[in-house]
């Protein structure tokens, strides 16, 4: 260790090669030692976390120096009525937020007194979208056109890089001379963006020698991955998830201390119109606080969280109460590959019923996309039912400053 460490001071020794000659732990300890020596600060607390990082060194961080503790709460239990997800669920939700497991768990409660929330996945697919350059628009227009006519050669290019995946689509864009295919993916329980860009690098090499087009970039952002996109909002991405509730006068009286008129106008008011105001992408109370604490807790993406936000809440009223729902546009999730193998995020996917691959293949995700739909819903019935009750500075001043 000594050795290591001064050997990293001396320059001989790179941080990044570190466990390529310690164990793990040992390289991960070393290497915060010495940023601890570098900077000045302590940076001991790191150094405590239970997963084990022998799979988390090669395929989930790099220069480890140890690992953030995000504490874990638990909101349930949760009455969905999925073609996946069927059942009662407790979610587990990592935040830093006081309030905000409290707020999921009365949504919960109400939406399992109704009877529990209705979920279906409307569609699912996984995007990459390349962008190509031509020689003028006339070529332009040629790539394009040959790509449509060739999706079964485009399919088989792709195919030959994963036993799992799918090729669904390729839908051509064009501006001026910049030629954008965007390539959808059926990638089964995987969250699916490594399946799809390298699936995606074959189509662009038969694109390139069958068109003349030349590759520009991988990745032209009409994916669009990790950035708010109307394309998203209209086309979709990963899952496209709708849930819904019918709350009665009394479940919104005795809960949600408030009443379907009211819950109906404070949603009309904030969610619609304040959203369509500000120039939103999404129509929401607090969608992305749900997602975010799912996902951190299930070992997802975090950045997928923008994505994600992109949800639309409606309140109806209704013959003695009223229909809530919430559209998920583009809910990116996965039970296998990533972040999911690691401990911690491995149990609460357990707690879940869905950690692993689902049999038949692809059902576990859509199950986790059904849950996700389900408590974004219960968080949205909660905050529209503080706001509508005037409840919402009392709740965060009781639970968010203890």
């Amino acid at each position: 260790m000594d050795d290591a460490l001064a050997r990293l001071k001396n320059g001989t020794l790179k941080l990044y090669a570190l466990e390529a000659e310690l164990p793990p732990e040992e390289a991960v300890r070393v290497r915060r030692e010495y940023i601890e020596g570098e900077s000045g600060a302590d940076l001991g607390a790191l150094g405590t976390f239970s997963i084990g990082i022998d799979r988390v060194v090669k395929r989930n961080i790099e220069n480890m120096i140890g690992a953030v503790q995000v504490p874990v709460g638990v909101a349930g239990p949760l009455k969905i009525n999925g073609e996946y997800a069927e059942g009662t669920y407790w979610l587990p939700l990592a935040t830093t937020e006081g309030a905000l497991v409290a707020s999921a768990n009365r949504g919960a409660s109400a939406i399992t007194k109704a009877g529990g929330a209705d979920v279906r996945v409307l569609s699912d697919a996984m995007t990459r979208a390349p962008v190509f350059a031509a020689r003028d628009i006339v070529h332009a227009k040629e790539v394009a056109d040959w790509a449509g006519a060739h999706l079964a050669d485009l399919a088989a290019a792709a195919e030959k890089t994963t036993s799992r995946g799918k090729l669904l689509s390729v839908t051509p864009y064009v501006v001026g001379t910049n030629v954008f295919l965007r390539c959808a993916y059926d990638t089964k329980d995987a969250m699916g963006m490594n399946m799809a860009t390298i699936a995606t690098a074959e189509i662009a090499d038969l694109v390139e020698a069958e068109t003349g087009a030349h590759l520009v970039a991988l990745s032209g952002n009409m994916d669009v991955d990790k950035k708010p996109a109307a394309m998203n909002l209209i086309e979709g991405r990963g899952k496209t998830v709708v849930a819904g509730v019918h709350l009665s006068d009394e479940l919104i009286q005795t809960v949600l201390k408030t009443d379907a008129k009211t819950l109906a106008a404070v949603n009309y008011r904030k969610n619609l119109v304040g959203s369509a105001r500000a120039g939103a992408l999404g129509f929401n109370a607090h969608a992305a606080n749900i997602i975010a604490a799912l996902y951190l807790a299930c070992g997802q993406d975090a950045a997928h969280v923008v994505e994600g936000s992109s949800a639309i809440t409606t309140v109806e009223e209704t013959e003695g109460g009223a229909y809530v729902a919430v559209t998920l546009l583009a809910v990116q999730v996965g039970t296998v590959g990533g972040g999911t193998g690691i401990d911690t995020q491995s149990a609460c996917l357990n707690l879940l019923g869905v950690r692993g691959g689902g049999e038949p293949e692809g059902t576990h995700a859509k199950a986790f996309a059904e849950i996700i739909g389900a408590g974004v819903l219960a968080g949205e019935l909660s905050l529209l039912g503080a706001l509508a009750a005037n409840h919402l500075a009392r709740a965060h001043k009781q639970l968010g400053r203890g």
